[in-house]
C-alpha cells in the first residue's frame, strides 16, 4: 500500500500545525511511523488520501454508531445547512434535541448544550462546585475528562493522592484540588471523604472507563460511589462522552441502573458534528446563568448543523430499539473471536468490552481491571499488530490505552474479514 500522498500532507502539516496534527495522538506516536490522512468515509469505511480502503474501528473515536455519511444524518445537515450555518440565538432545534435526551437519559430533566467533551466536564464541574459551595473534587487514574487544567492531572505519591499537574502550563494550583482515586476501589475514594469530609463537591467518573481502554465497573462499584456521594452531600457526575447513547439509549447510567446527579455528553449527540452537553436534576441545571449564579456561556452552543446532525442520530437510535441488541451481538463476536485467536496462537490477551465498545490488552493479567492493570500491557507488541492491521486493511485507534468502536454498519461479513485479518497478525507476532 501506498502511502506516499499521506506523507507528503504530513510533511507539510508539520510546517504550520504542531506536530502535523490537532489532536496528539492521531499522530502515531504511540505505535511509531506517520500518520494516514483521510480523504473520505462511508460505513464501516475509510479511505485514506493514499486511495487505500479501512474497515474503521476509531468511528470519531466514538460518534458514529449508525456509521459514515447514515443517509439521514446527511439529508438533516443538508437541510440545515440551507438554512443558515450559525444564529447566535435559540433555534427550534436546540428544544428538538433537548427533548430527545431528556427523554432518552433517566438522570437527565434539564441540559445545556455545549460545544465538545472538555467543555462539557468543565461546565459541569464548575456547576457542582457552585451548587454544593465546595472545591475538591475527585477523579480516577487513567480517566480521561478533557484538558480543562485542573484535570489534566497524574495520581500524586501516597495512599492519599492530591493531583499533580501533568502537562507544562498547568499549575500546582490548579491541581491542587483535585483528588486522584483508583478505579475500581472504593476504599481509595472512601479515604478522600474520611480527610474532607466537608470539602468534596464531586466525584467525576466515567462509568465504563474507555481512555485507557475498556475498563468496566466491577459489581458495587457505582453503586459504592453513589452512596458515598449521598453520605457526604457530594455530587455525582458521570462522565458518558463515550458511552452516551453508545452502551445503552440512556447511556452507561442507565445500563447498570445508577442515578447520577450530573451526566455528560458528547460525541453521538452530534453525529458525528463538534458538540457536547451537560444535564441533571432540574434544582441543580437551574443554578446556571441566566437562571441562577453560576456562569456558562458560548457562541456556537447549540448550533443549529450540530444539532441537525444529533436529532438525525438520536431519532434512529430511538426509533429502532432492537439496534443495541443488534450492536452487542457484533460487539459479542468480535470479542469471542478475538479471544478464540488469541488462544489458538497462545498470545497474551485480555479483551474487555462493552456494548459498542471493546479493547484488547497484550497482558499476562488474567483480568484487566484498573490503570494499573492497564499499564502491565505489552505496547510493543500492540504496535507489531498495530501496523499489521492496517497492511491488512483494518484501523484501530493508534494507542494502546484507547477504545475500539463497533457501529451498526459492522456487519457479520466485515466483522469476519476483521478477525481474517487479527489472524494474519496474531500468527506474526514474535
Amino acid at each position: 500500500m501506498s502511502q506516499n500522498q499521506s506523507a507528503s500532507l504530513f510533511k507539510a502539516a508539520k510546517k504550520v500545525i504542531p506536530g502535523g496534527v490537532n489532536s496528539p495522538v492521531r499522530a502515531f506516536k504511540g505505535v511509531g511511523g506517520d500518520p494516514l490522512f483521510i480523504q473520505s468515509a462511508d460505513g464501516p469505511y475509510i479511505f485514506s488520501a493514499d486511495g487505500d480502503r479501512y474497515i474503521d474501528y476509531i468511528g470519531s473515536w466514538g460518534p458514529m454508531i449508525l456509521g459514515h455519511r447514515h443517509p439521514a444524518v446527511i439529508q438533516a445537515v443538508s437541510q440545515a445547512v440551507e438554512r443558515g450555518l450559525s444564529f447566535g440565538a435559540p433555534c427550534e432545534d436546540e428544544l428538538r434535541l433537548a427533548e430527545l435526551v431528556v427523554s432518552m437519559v433517566p438522570s437527565i430533566e434539564q441540559v445545556r448544550m455545549v460545544n465538545s467533551g472538555t467543555e462539557a466536564v468543565m461546565s459541569a464541574l464548575r456547576l457542582a462546585r457552585g451548587f454544593t459551595g465546595r472545591n475538591k473534587i475527585i477523579k480516577f487514574a487513567g480517566c480521561y475528562h478533557g484538558h480543562a487544567d485542573y484535570l489534566l492531572v497524574a495520581a500524586g505519591s501516597g495512599a492519599m493522592t492530591h493531583g499533580v499537574p501533568s502537562s507544562p502550563g498547568v499549575t500546582d494550583a490548579n491541581a491542587a484540588d483535585t483528588l486522584i482515586a483508583s478505579f475500581n476501589d472504593l476504599e481509595s475514594v472512601s479515604k478522600h471523604f474520611e480527610c474532607y469530609p466537608n470539602d468534596i463537591a464531586a466525584i467525576v467518573i466515567e462509568p465504563v472507563a474507555g481512555n485507557m481502554g475498556v475498563i468496566l465497573p466491577e459489581p458495587g462499584f457505582l453503586e459504592g460511589l453513589r452512596r458515598l456521594c449521598t453520605e457526604h452531600g457530594a455530587l455525582l457526575v458521570a462522565d458518558e462522552v463515550m458511552t452516551g447513547f453508545r452502551v445503552a439509549a440512556g447511556g452507561a447510567c442507565e445500563h447498570y441502573g445508577i442515578d447520577a446527579d450530573l451526566v455528560t455528553l458528547g460525541k453521538i449527540i452530534g453525529g458525528g458534528l463538534p458538540v457536547g452537553a451537560f444535564g441533571g436534576r432540574s434544582e441543580i441545571m437551574q443554578q446556571l446563568s441566566p437562571q441562577g449564579p453560576v456562569y456558562q456561556a458560548g457562541t456556537l452552543s447549540g448550533n443549529p448543523i450540530s444539532m441537525a446532525a444529533g436529532i438525525a442520530t438520536l431519532s434512529v437510535l430511538k426509533e429502532n430499539p432492537d439496534c443495541y441488541a443488534r450492536l452487542a451481538k457484533a460487539t459479542d463476536f468480535m470479542v469471542e473471536g478475538l479471544r478464540d485467536l488469541a488462544k489458538m496462537h497462545k498470545l497474551p490477551l485480555v479483551v474487555n468490552a462493552a456494548t459498542g465498545m471493546l479493547s484488547f490488552f497484550v497482558t499476562d493479567r488474567e483480568t484487566v481491571s484498573s490503570f494499573d492493570d492497564v499499564c502491565s500491557s505489552n505496547t510493543e507488541t500492540f504496535s507489531t499488530i498495530f501496523h499489521g492491521l492496517l497492511k491488512e486493511g483494518v484501523m484501530i485507534a493508534p494507542s494502546a490505552y484507547e477504545a475500539a468502536f463497533v457501529s451498526l454498519t459492522h456487519d457479520e461479513s466485515v466483522l469476519k474479514t476483521t478477525l481474517s485479518a487479527f489472524d494474519k497478525v496474531f500468527a506474526s507476532v514474535p
